[in-house]
């Protein structure tokens, strides 16, 4: 990335900037400009897995991809009024990151705590990337520089609901509140909670300087007590679904709560979205092997990731793949492990169980932190042959022999390497999927951007409960539990 482009991106300067003191006008450091005019990209390393495929197979399915990718740019294909994600990264502008960020702030300098209140893509997104960046202890070991980041309205669960609530007796909590109509249960009923919560001990003044509506521009229940309250609100794009939204106020409003750098995080994924416009690029080359292993019986996909920071973003591609592709009887059934923990529990299932399988594994590159193997002096654990090497070491010697011995097993493998966990490769990882979930929906030959199964639940459920309305559904529905 260019001069121009980095400081067109984090200020609103928009020529070249050919003296490097000029940077300081703009509050960039030399050395932070360095580091991202050597940003290198993610890489997908496929060759593990096409050695699978029968002679031609990968061709046949790679035919087909540009058809896949000339829908999606023309807005020709199944579900086209939900596009908006396509080219989102590349629109949005330092003026509307500014009002995100001066959002956050007041967020941040108001509250010790904030809950996010969403389920599914209105929750998911923000969840993975503010995990994979933060310490993992920080809730434990919170020296009040940034607030706690809690997410309801994800579940029904009593339990934590009411656990939650005592949580934040005392404290100085805000809230987010992201959904479209306001209505969804889990987070109707959470929000209703905090609302009253926040209102009682902070007073409807503070509490409507501290809850923030993220939801549709004109209608629906969290829409119409935004603007009755008075809360700061951020608009959910009518043509960006939930699972793709987690670079919209969605996502980038918790992010930046959590103290993240939202510019590098929208940096990265317009840096893939530019790399994905071409015809044969990563996202094209990841959709089209997995869907020749589809069509070779391989039914299940499972993500791997060997850093625990990640478990979120494995969580978040599972709703992203799965409610995209699985519809019409047909789809790849995304499942997830965190390895090495999960190598002893399902990796005897991986390595010798159905060969139905194919594996996609999230690698990073570089740990933020480093930590040497000590010395012992008595060796009882007969590991000393380790002593000095860095842990992270270890952890990838154990995912290259998992690698080897799965390929052994007869499990196809891809790669997806990340050089180090920040925003800007999360930024990338994040578009990389995204954009390859839609090639891979069409090759699929579905709609990759409805749900209409997520519905049916939520009507039966109305019924069992007796919501008004839904007298005649409650009628069927008791008449079946007879």
């Amino acid at each position: 990335m260019g001069v121009c482009n980095f400081v067109a991106t984090k200020r609103t300067c928009h020529r070249p900037v050919k003296n490097p003191r000029e940077l300081k006008q703009h509050g960039i450091t030399l050395s932070h400009l360095i580091k991202f005019i050597q940003m290198k990209s993610i890489r997908l390393e496929i060759n593990n897995a096409t050695s699978f495929l029968a002679a031609g197979a990968l061709d046949e399915v790679s035919a087909n991809v540009p058809a896949a990718q000339k829908a999606l740019e023309q807005q020709t294909c199944l579900g086209n009024d939900f596009l908006g994600w396509m080219h989102l990264p590349s629109s949005i502008t330092p003026e509307f990151l500014g009002e995100i960020k001066t959002c956050a702030q007041t967020l941040r300098e108001n509250c010790d705590t904030i809950v996010v209140a969403g389920i599914g893509g209105s929750y998911l997104g923000a969840r993975a990337v503010i995990e994979a960046l933060g310490n993992q202890f920080e809730w434990l070991t919170n020296d009040g520089s940034n607030p706690v980041i809690l997410f309801a309205g994800n579940n029904i669960g009593e339990d934590y609901l009411y656990e939650l609530c005592e949580y934040l007796k005392g404290r100085k909590f805000g809230v987010i509140n992201i959904s479209k109509s306001g209505t969804t249960t889990e987070t109707a009923l959470a929000f209703r909670l905090l609302k009253k919560q926040c209102e009682d001990q902070r007073g409807k003044e503070v509490a409507r300087k501290v809850i923030v509506a993220v939801t549709d521009a004109k209608k629906g229940a969290a829409r119409i007590t935004a603007n009755q309250e008075g809360y700061t609100s951020f608009i959910i794009p009518d043509n960006v679904g939930g699972r793709f939204s987690v670079l919209t106020p969605v996502g980038l409003l918790p992010i930046a709560c959590a103290g993240f750098d939202i510019d590098a995080l929208v940096q990265g994924a317009t840096d893939m979205e530019k790399e994905c416009s071409t015809e044969d690029n990563i996202a094209t080359q990841y959709a089209a092997v997995r869907n020749a292993l589809y069509r070779a019986g391989k039914k299940i996909e499972i993500l791997v990731n060997y850093q625990p920071k990640l478990h979120f973003m494995n969580e978040w591609w599972k709703q992203l793949y799965g409610e995209s592709e699985g519809k019409d009887g047909v789809g790849i059934f995304p499942a997830a492990v965190d390895f090495t923990t999960d190598l002893h529990s399902m990796g005897q299932w991986i390595q010798e169980g159905e060969r139905s399988i194919f594996e996609t594994v999230i690698s990073v590159e570089t740990p933020r932190h480093k930590v040497l193997f000590p010395h012992d002096e008595e060796n009882l654990d007969g590991l000393n042959f380790l002593t000095g090497k860095r842990v992270d070491e270890v952890n990838k010697m154990a995912e290259l022999g998992t690698l080897l011995a799965h390929v052994d097993g007869g499990v196809p493998n891809m790669r997806v390497v990340l050089p180090e966990l920040n925003e800007y490769y999360l930024g990338q990882l994040i578009y990389f999927f995204e954009r390859a979930c839609g090639v891979s929906g069409l090759l699929l030959d579905v709609n990759p951007f409805n749900q209409p199964g997520v519905e049916a639940y939520k009507k039966n459920m109305f019924a069992l409960l007796g919501k008004p309305g839904y007298e005649a559904e409650t009628e069927a529905i008791q008449a079946r539990l007879k």
